[in-house]
């Protein structure tokens, strides 16, 4: 039966994409990066990739439960984008505040595609979670007489509401505290052993490839590479029993963004090639006050966070006229969507390229107290807040969307976990609400430990189950991975394997710059038909022609971390604009100037893309606003749908409330385009 005969209202399909098959079955692995077979391998219970306030999280809540962790970072352990997070963490923790008063704000700002669910979840379980993170050692900002911690507001938000540290520094914080924790637990005690719990080995430096599966297709682990640091380097393995993707956001992909380097959507790009579901990719959030440093300025720019207008800071044109007064109720602190559009307007109505931030009336003490970060960052760059406005204008800045999940943190492909910014959990729906990202990552984090835990508890008790695998594993021969790596990575299929995933072909690294420009051109801010068609064409052109290569005489880039960069970041581009060219509407941070309304009716849904193994999109649409259930099989993790209490207890802290019930099996289920 078609959409039409049920009464639905039609989807229009885009012209050279095709649709996902009527009743789609488990996820089939696509084609895995190009890359030399590893030469090492390891064993634990976890690897957890990515080591921001999520991943350290579900490191350190695993450990805790007794389970062997390996965290992977690209690059330092103290180096992924929390440590750039300025404004703080958003939970109701001020008198007259409650959770259902944040989950409204929530709402609100995700313009009607929020996982209600979802929301609850985390603003339900957030104070809790901030409360136990200060137990883990993060010191928050807080009144010298009192001790109370001291809150303020941001966009989006109608009480004060977020804490934060060190004035703008609270990401910082946040990250020192958590790397603290883990370093401690990899530290051997007299015996040995971690102080407490599991044991934590980290691997630095190292740039995460593809996922391994064992022959089920059930996560096995992942083939990483390593930079030529430490104890290893070149390609090797880590053998898992679950994989957690924490790999932060893609802001690379535009050429102007507030993510650090490392931002290069590797995890999402993984997931889709092992066949895993990501949605809500279209709504990038760009932050409406990142620091202006000339129409040439690239890369990674500096952030004037949001609590800078929290605190009475306003926008002004060319000309200092205040001109998101009468544009909403909340005037500078409306979310995050609504100021980017209103500043983009005026720049258009006025031909510049920025606005300005005035925040003069602060005065030198404030600034010096309060926001230290961003003034020695504004002063670096020649400007002066104390004395004169700060330029500012838009720039990428968070994903809302990502590798789909359930409330537990489980994406479609079992065994495989994500949370943070690489995570589409349905809380952000399409605009996140100001600082509601560490906190996502807090909540999500630990219900996803508490999976991972009971799951491995339970195998470990099962009838004739093997014993954990937590001892170094030996390396396997040259192009001879073992059993459970054998649908997962060597460069070229072996003989016999007509199965095996076909390989992505690499491109060289200066494509990096190149679909950087692309993305910025025709899916920045200002989104048309027109704009996304322009760029799905040149992304296309630079996907073909590298798969002609590969294809006409085995010739591809050389593998490497610029090579494989690239490669990701022209997957995720390729996804972002298909599913902004499906979305005919504008709503939160997707902007269609030739679709400007929102459109309940036909767009009240979510994309879903997968990657097919000959490398084309797979488009769907879910029947509403929740997203389906993840049907993922049992696991050798133990009952796929094993219950959890919450997040297990960590010493020291306050005992964590029960987790609320999250059935997803009475989710609506996916429609096909």
């Amino acid at each position: 039966m078609t959409r039409t005969e049920r009464g639905e209202p039609a989807v229009p399909a885009t012209p050279g994409e095709a649709s996902a098959p009527d009743a789609p079955g488990g996820p089939t692995p696509g084609p895995r990066l190009h890359a030399p077979a590893p030469g090492w391998a390891i064993d634990a219970d976890v690897v957890v990739v990515g080591s921001g306030v999520a991943g350290l999280t579900v490191a350190l809540r695993c450990a805790a439960a007794g389970a062997s962790v390996t965290v992977v970072t690209k690059a330092r352990l103290d180096d992924g984008s929390t440590r750039w997070a300025q404004g703080g963490v958003a939970a109701a923790l001020g008198e007259g505040d409650t959770p259902e008063q944040h989950e409204a704000d929530t709402l609100v700002a995700g313009a009607g595609l929020c996982d209600q669910q979802a929301v609850r979840a985390m603003v339900t379980e957030g104070p809790g979670a901030v409360h136990r993170l200060i137990g883990t050692g993060a010191r928050f900002d807080s009144d010298a007489d009192t001790g109370e911690i001291l809150l303020t507001r941001e966009g989006g938000h109608h009480r004060r509401r977020i804490v934060h540290a060190g004035g703008d520094a609270t990401g910082a914080e946040i990250s020192r505290a958590l790397v603290d924790a883990v370093r401690a637990a990899g530290t051997p005690g007299a015996a040995g052993t971690a102080p407490a719990g599991g044991r934590i080995e980290t691997i630095e430096n190292a740039l995460v490839l593809d996922l391994l599966t064992d022959e089920a297709g059930r996560a096995a682990g992942v083939t990483l590479h390593v930079m030529g640091e430490g104890r290893r380097d070149g390609v090797g393995a880590v053998r898992a029993r679950a994989v957690v993707l924490a790999t932060g956001g893609m802001g690379q992909v535009f050429s102007a963004t507030t993510n650090p380097p490392v931002s290069t959507g590797d995890g999402v790009a993984l997931a889709l090639r092992a066949g895993a579901e990501v949605s809500d990719l279209e709504f990038v959030q760009f932050h409406p006050t990142v620091l202006w440093l000339g129409p040439e300025a690239e890369g990674q720019q500096p952030l004037v966070s949001e609590a800078v207008r929290g605190e009475g800071a306003y926008l002004v044109d060319d000309e200092g006229t205040r001109f998101m007064v009468g544009q909403h109720e909340l005037a500078e602190l409306a979310p995050r969507d609504i100021v980017a559009k209103g500043i983009m307007r005026r720049m258009r109505e006025r031909g510049t390229d920025h606005v300005y931030l005035d925040a003069r009336h602060f005065g030198a003490a404030m600034w010096e107290q309060r926001f230290p970060t961003i003034l020695a960052a504004c002063r670096a760059h020649g400007i002066d807040p104390v004395t004169e406005p700060i330029p500012v204008a838009p720039a990428a800045h968070h994903a809302s969307g990502g590798v789909r999940t359930d409330l537990r943190g489980r994406t479609t492909v079992a065994g495989l976990y994500a949370c943070g910014e690489v995570a589409c959990t349905g809380v952000h729906g399409a605009n996140r609400l100001a600082s509601n990202s560490l906190l996502e990552g807090l909540v999500f984090a630990e219900r996803m430990a508490a999976d991972i835990a009971t799951r491995i508890a339970a195998a470990s008790t099962a009838p004739g189950t093997a014993p954990s695998r937590t001892a170094p594993a030996p390396a396997p021969a040259p192009r001879e991975p073992a059993p459970i790596t054998a649908r997962a990575g060597a460069p070229e299929p072996g003989p016999g394997r007509a199965d095996a995933p076909a390989a992505t072909p690499l491109l060289a690294p200066e494509a990096r710059f190149t679909v950087q420009r692309v993305m910025t051109a025709g899916a920045g801010v200002l989104r048309s038909a027109e704009s996304l068609s322009r760029a799905a064409e040149q992304l296309d052109r630079l996907h073909e022609e590298a798969a002609r290569a590969l294809e006409a005489d085995g010739k591809t880039a050389e593998p490497g971390v610029e090579t494989w960069e690239a490669t990701n970041l022209l997957l995720v581009a390729r996804v972002l604009v298909a599913a902004a060219l499906r979305r005919a509407e504008t709503r939160g941070c997707h902007w269609r100037e030739d679709r400007p309304d929102r459109d309940d009716a036909t767009w009240g849904r979510h994309l879903l893309v997968t990657l097919r193994p000959d490398r084309t999109l797979a488009v769907r649409t879910t029947a509403g606003t929740a997203f389906p259930p993840v049907h993922a099989p049992e696991t050798d993790l133990g009952p796929d749908r094993a219950a959890t209490q919450g997040p297990p207890a960590v010493a020291g802290a306050p005992a964590p409330s029960p987790a609320p019930a999250d059935d997803v099996s009475t989710n609506e289920p996916t429609q096909e385009s």
